[in-house]
């Protein structure tokens, strides 16, 4: 019974017929690998781990800020080496992308190794609550790896199956609705499975699965499922999140400079909810590159792959959140300062996406933060509003994040005025951090966005439409998947 080792196990990953036919000799697979709950746990890391192996595959490189450059918040340099980024930011991408291999090849390497505990933990003997605390952890894994593809590609190739046969290279794509099943069905499982504690830095609890199933649902309150009876489903999980936040160890961090420090120095925080922690001092296949060098200006020796647009920053309201999170400040080698207006791209940088250090472009221990406390609040806040009750609840879990941005309490709205704060607040809350793009899609924005964009943005160059091209690497194994 032969497997795949990369995620080509379905599709192709090194885009060759002999990476489907390695024998995976040392590599803990199949039953009998995973007859004891060491077993069991060693393929749970390796479920893990195809979301952070930087340069190779998941979220640790500038890839997942290039496959949602789509949105207003984040941009790129016009030109230098950053072609592969700008398709994103002009909505001309091409199937032979590499940055999006990273998040496609990555999703479905952690697919693969979910799979293979969902469908062989049956042999493993040992602790029960250990066996389905990981079980949990790899239904969320795979609910998770899901929820990405489907809102990046829209049609995609639905795998539960570990093995690699023949058949795999015949798979048609699944239609949303049908992906959101298996999500939803997932993330259900995880939350009987799971402890209802917080777990060590890294790991799913069934705070997260709750956390992440009320993003669900509201996610499909929009585009394209457009199922309106999901908003007081998102609005029930979340209030259940917030609830017991208590029990699973989540709040808001006070101070969002405390925050951002701590996130780039790699110090786990309350306000995490699911984050991929990093360790810059082990090797590079386990750092951040995401953080330090990508995310600052060449006058500060950085890379330039990502910063924010004009529009979205003079949009931004005026306040300690805006501080926290933009650098406007360019201190060149000579040790002379410029204004963001004058740096050799002319916008504004992402401080909460420095290194941790002044003066240094390190940030490889830094936590990439792919779900915060923050979100549930606003989750529910306008997921409630929705309803067509906007309550006090409602008022107060949004109150809380501007609150802490140093704004004034939002009062008196109607559902329809409250439920457009809320999306604003989501914009400025949670700017470059993976959120943005996928309300801009999920609520039919891009036109809107496309208009009001800045004229000095790099120039829309091909069609805007909300999904990625399937990488052409894997439509050449399997031209179904182009159906």
């Amino acid at each position: 019974m032969k497997k795949i080792l990369i995620i080509s196990m379905i599709l192709s990953v090194l885009g060759c017929k002999k990476a489907l036919k390695e024998d995976p000799k040392g590599q803990v697979v199949g039953a009998q690998a995973l007859s004891t709950v060491a077993g069991l746990n060693a393929a749970l890391v390796g479920a893990y781990k195809p979301l952070s192996t930087t340069w190779v595959s998941g979220f640790t490189t500038a890839a997942v800020s290039a496959v949602l450059m789509g949105s207003d918040d984040l941009t790129t340099h016009p030109a230098s080496n950053k072609a592969d980024l700008r398709e994103f930011d002009q909505y001309h991408v091409s199937s032979l992308n590499g940055r999006m291999l990273n998040i496609w090849n990555g999703c479905y390497k952690s697919i693969q190794g979910s799979n293979n505990i969902i469908n062989n933990y049956k042999s493993t003997t040992g602790d029960v609550a250990s066996i389905n605390q990981i079980l949990g952890e790899a239904y969320y894994l795979r609910a998770l790896d899901y929820y990405w593809l489907i809102r990046l590609w829209g049609k995609i190739p639905l795998i539960t199956s570990e093995v690699y046969s023949p058949e795999v290279l015949k798979v048609a794509t699944s239609a949303p609705a049908e992906v959101y099943k298996l999500i939803e069905s997932d993330l259900l499982n995880a939350e009987k499975l799971m402890q209802n504690k917080k777990l060590d830095a890294g790991r799913a609890s069934k705070g997260a699965a709750s956390a992440l199933l009320a993003d669900v649902y509201l996610t499909e309150g929009g585009w394209p499922i457009n199922d309106n009876s999901k908003y007081a489903l998102a609005a029930a999980k979340a209030k259940e999140v917030i609830d017991n936040k208590a029990a699973y160890g989540f709040d808001l961090v006070s101070d969002l400079n405390t925050l951002w420090q701590n996130t780039r120095l790699g110090t786990t925080t309350a306000e995490e909810v699911f984050a991929i922690h990093n360790c810059g001092t082990c090797n590079w296949f386990n750092s951040n590159a995401l953080y330090g060098s990508s995310a600052m200006p060449g006058e500060e020796n950085g890379w330039d792959d990502y910063f924010t647009e004009i529009k979205f920053f003079n949009d931004f309201p005026a306040g300690p959140r805006k501080d926290a999170t933009f650098h406007t400040v360019i201190k060149k080698s000579d040790g002379t300062t410029i204004p963001w207006q004058n740096d050799a791209v002319k916008h504004p940088y992402f401080e909460k996406f420095r290194a941790p250090v002044e003066g240094s472009t390190d940030g490889s221990s830094g936590t990439v933060q792919m779900m915060r406390y923050a979100h549930v609040l606003l989750i529910y806040a306008e997921a409630q509003a929705r309803t067509g009750a906007v309550n006090d609840q409602a008022y107060a879990s949004v109150n809380a994040i501007r609150s802490r941005a140093g704004l004034a309490p939002l009062v008196g709205l109607s559902s329809t005025d409250f439920v457009k704060a809320v999306i604003s607040e989501r914009a400025w809350e949670f700017a470059g951090e993976y959120t943005r793009w996928f309300d801009i899609t999920r609520l039919q924005l891009l036109a809107q966005v496309i208009a009001s964009r800045d004229p000095s943005e790099n120039a829309v160059i091909g069609t805007p439409q909300y999904y990625l091209p399937i990488p052409a690497g894997d439509l050449q194994l399997n031209p179904n998947l182009g159906n």
